[in-house]
């Protein structure tokens, strides 16, 4: 690698994605693109989303309730048209994938299924760094079994002077609580350090004492490949607004592993998770849905799924692997430019092991970070914040550049 833009330039051009950032709206200040390294946290527009939305609005207008049953894609049936591209983006079989719900209503439902706490067993590991409205959900959820979250909520931190959490100490932990866990929570990618986790190690040591094992997705689908159903993960649940490019609250998703399927679990029913062959019969006694779909709640939000549908559209024509691929590329040459030019100035806290992170980098400024933070979006470089001293970037293969990093690191040396 060089730190060059000439480097830079040569690597686009030979990019084989490079088409898909047209995909997209770029946003512009006085007419000119900005540099856009936000899409862990909202991602860009695509721009077919108008046309898919602008479609279920005719058949409101033209079809109104009709709209349920008749024309394209009838809304009735709408939540199946994201089957096959959730499944391929989780490694998940059909069953037990369903789109439904946002983020943080979907983790309580799958807890109040999968945290089945005893007299013995009704601990739960976390993170210690887990973002707050997954502690927020745990927390809640153990006071509302009558437990002490401070006894029952175990966390789990790297070393002294390590910003990693390494996967011995977490099988240590595992093994040193198995008595005790009701259940394992992990974020699938650390919202701050950008680390991800072996899910496929930390399932394993689960499913040896029987612990249930659930992810928050949110920084991980779309961001990495992943293998749900092969690696034994109980269940999942996701947002689509970051790497899924949805909309901001955009429509979430979760995962049951069909080990589940034919269990009698506690849930919170809704009518559109009734069997649908007597949905309609409006009878009081609830019989779950086969798989994930058993666990839906209400019918579809059509506009936030045609977002949705739009961009999965573009997952599906890019695919997953070859997104891997090119972000691995982007996110090491990120990472070199970054050590080439400003090794004294900044420490990357991300692991650098490739296989432990995604595309995001999280960046400590020494000395005032905050004040570099907001001099760099006072140049129309779109990053975002995460107290109490990271910078974090998002270089997404979809739409960002090896140029966009360039220039980036050229501006973040400049203000330093």
């Amino acid at each position: 690698m060089q730190a060059t833009l000439q480097y830079a330039q040569t690597c686009d051009q030979s990019d084989t994605l490079k088409h898909f950032r047209e995909r997209f709206f770029i946003p512009k200040v006085n007419g000119s693109e900005v540099v856009y390294l936000c899409g862990n946290s909202l991602g860009l527009q695509p721009k077919t989303v108008s046309s898919f939305i602008q479609e279920e609005l005719d058949k409101w207008q033209n079809l109104a309730v009709l709209a349920h049953h008749e024309g394209k894609n009838p809304w009735m049936y709408y939540h199946k048209l994201f089957t096959v591209p959730l499944a391929k983006l989780t490694g998940a079989k059909e069953s037990e994938v369903v789109c439904m719900n946002q983020l943080s209503v979907n983790l309580n439902l799958m807890l109040v299924s999968f945290y089945r706490p005893t007299a013995k067993r009704f601990k739960v590991l976390m993170q210690s760094t887990e973002f707050p409205s997954d502690y927020y959900a745990v927390q809640q959820q153990v006071k509302f079994h009558g437990y002490n979250p401070e006894e029952a909520i175990i966390e789990i931190a790297p070393r002294s002077g390590e910003n990693a959490i390494r996967t011995e100490d977490i099988k240590k932990t595992i093994e040193q609580y198995k008595d005790e866990l009701a259940l394992v929570l992990f974020s699938g990618v650390n919202y701050y350090s950008g680390q991800f986790f072996d899910i496929e190690a930390i399932s394993k040591k689960c499913c040896e004492h029987e612990i249930i094992f659930g992810l928050d997705l949110a920084h991980t689908i779309g961001n990495l490949p992943l293998k749900l159903h092969e690696w034994n993960v109980d269940f999942a649940t996701w947002c689509s607004y970051k790497y899924l490019n949805s909309g901001p609250g955009g429509v979430s998703g979760i995962f049951v592993h069909e080990y589940h399927h034919n269990k009698e679990l506690p849930r919170f029913a809704g009518w559109w998770g009734n069997k649908e062959s007597v949905r309609f019969l409006m009878q009081k006694e609830f019989i779950p849905m086969q798989g994930a779909e058993g666990w839906q709640q209400s019918n579809a939000p059509i506009f936030s799924m045609a977002a949705h549908l739009a961009s999965l559209q573009i997952f599906e024509e890019a695919g997953m692997e070859n997104l891997r691929n090119k972000s691995i590329e982007l996110t090491n040459f990120t990472e070199y430019i970054l050590n080439e030019k400003l090794k004294n100035s900044i420490e990357i806290i991300t692991p650098k092991n490739t296989a432990e992170r995604g595309c995001q980098l999280s960046i400590r400024v020494n000395g005032n970070g905050k004040e570099m933070f907001n001099k760099l979006m006072e140049q129309n470089f779109i990053c975002d914040w995460r107290e109490p001293d990271i910078i974090r970037i998002a270089p997404v293969p979809l739409y960002n550049t090896f140029t966009d990093v360039w220039k980036f690191t050229e501006a973040l040396e400049q203000i330093l």
